[in-house]
This record gives C-alpha cells, structure tokens and sequence, in this order.
C-alpha cells in the first residue's frame, strides 16, 4: 500500500479513535457517574420506588456493555494503527491477500478480507446452532 493511502487511512483510525473515546467518556459521565437520585432531581430523603430502582440498574447495565463494546472496536482500531506503524496493514490475517480498498473504506480496522470474513461468519453461524 503506498505512503499516502496508508497515510489517509492512519487518518482516518485517529479520528475514529478519537470520536470513541470522547463518546466513552460521556457515557461513562452520564450513565455511569450519576445516580438515580442526581438524574432525577430528587432532593427528598424518602426512599426509592423498586421500579425506579430496576430501571436504573438496567440503565446501568445496557451502559457496561455499550461500554464494553465500545472498548472492544477502541482495540481493533489501536491493532489497526499498529499494523500501519509495522507495515502489515491491508494484509488479510487468515490468508495474506491484500484486503480491498472498498473493504477497508469501510471497516477501517479490518483484519480479514471479505472471503475470509464470510467464512468466519458462517463458521461461528455453524457453532451457534
């Protein structure tokens, strides 16, 4: 891949990288760091509703795994960065070809081409069954 592509797609990832981690931080300071009482504006000493009380765990819980999903694509976006930096990026992991540049327009932190991504998908569709 030349310099200026892999330039623009480095670009790209940062961007990327950036705009996720700017949004894990507002989730984090809005679902994460605020209680049930702060995000209603509650100021009474009484306790809680139980519903009220449910809401917000499941509140809480939907936060984690956004959380965690968010923290898995900031990994394969940080792996796509280090590939630039060794020069391995745009290479498919499973069978070396190199991985179109529609595909990595795309998916940006791609490390599979798209024969190799079916595959695996219909791999992991064949175990959950």
């Amino acid at each position: 891949m030349k310099k200026k592509d892999l330039d623009k797609f480095e670009a790209l990832l940062l961007e990327k990288r950036n705009k996720l981690i700017s949004e894990m931080g507002n989730l984090k300071k809005a679902a994460l760091e605020t209680t049930l009482k702060d995000a209603s504006g509650d100021v009474s000493s009484y306790s809680y509703h139980m519903a009220d009380q449910g809401t917000d765990a499941m509140e809480r819980e939907k936060a984690f795994l956004l959380a965690s999903k968010d923290g898995r694509l900031l990994y394969h976006i940080n792996e796509a960065l280090r590939r630039i930096q060794n020069k391995t990026y745009g290479k498919c992991f499973e069978c070396g070809k190199v991985i179109s540049r529609a595909r990595l327009e795309a998916v940006p932190h791609a490390r599979l081409c798209i024969q190799c991504k079916e595959k695996e998908e219909k791999e992991k569709l064949k175990q959950s069954r």
